[in-house]
């Protein structure tokens, strides 16, 4: 059987009742297959395409990313979306889910992104013994898909902040926000896959925007 797909945005104004059919059907496919026998959910790895460009300087020291904050659903395994006729409504895909959330994972891609970097001698995640100089810390606060947009698209929105270990001096902070279009097919359709891999091309974006901050920072570090 083929992969349950979303009917994505056709025209500026999609109807409202549309999507719902649409989104309903994808329900369906994702909990009966042939013969109307359950499936399992769908689970996704969120793997950003991050692009290291090394640091031409290496800050001695440690750094230590710390998890990344979440609230509401986007703190959850399952995918959020948002209408474009109902902006403060968020909700989320019954049967499609991440593997790990998204909060974790993107802290897990910065830590190792920033590690490869080589902008700081040594790079640690949290639990690690290792007295940190530097902590890097933030928030996501958006990770969700916008299947009614034109062209539909994702859209990412973190909140970092480097203090310095001793005294918590807060050295920098920044917002790092993007949005990214879902593949379509000629007749406007996408699949779960498509979304995943619009989510991986944009986090991969924004962590490397950090590490472009990064190298800037390096050297007043």
């Amino acid at each position: 059987m083929s992969p349950p797909r979303l009917v994505a945005a056709r025209g500026p104004r999609p109807i409202l009742i549309a999507w719902v059919a649409a989104a309903a059907l994808l329900l369906s496919a994702a909990l009966t297959g042939c013969g109307g026998t359950r499936v399992q959910d769908l689970y996704f790895s969120l793997e950003p395409d991050v692009v290291v460009v090394p640091s031409a300087r290496t800050v001695p020291g440690t750094l230590r990313v710390s998890p990344l904050s979440a609230r509401g659903f986007v703190a959850g395994s399952r995918m959020v979306y948002r209408t474009r006729e109902e902006p403060l409504e968020v909700k989320r895909y019954g049967q499609i889910l991440w593997e790990e959330v998204p909060a974790r994972a993107m802290a897990d891609a910065l830590t190792a992104a920033l590690r490869a970097s080589g902008s700081l001698e040594h790079v640690v995640a949290a639990g690690d013994p290792a007295r940190a100089d530097f902590l890097l810390t933030g928030r996501l606060l958006a990770f969700e898909h916008r299947p009614t947009d034109d062209p539909p698209a994702v859209l990412v929105e973190l909140r970092l902040t480097l203090v310095r270990g001793k005294g918590r001096e807060v050295l920098v902070e920044g917002t790092y926000t993007g949005t990214e279009p879902t593949a379509v097919d000629a007749d406007g359709r996408t699949t779960p896959s498509a979304i995943v891999d619009a989510f991986n091309r944009l986090s991969g974006r924004l962590v490397g925007e950090v590490l472009a901050d990064a190298r800037r920072l390096a050297p007043q570090l």
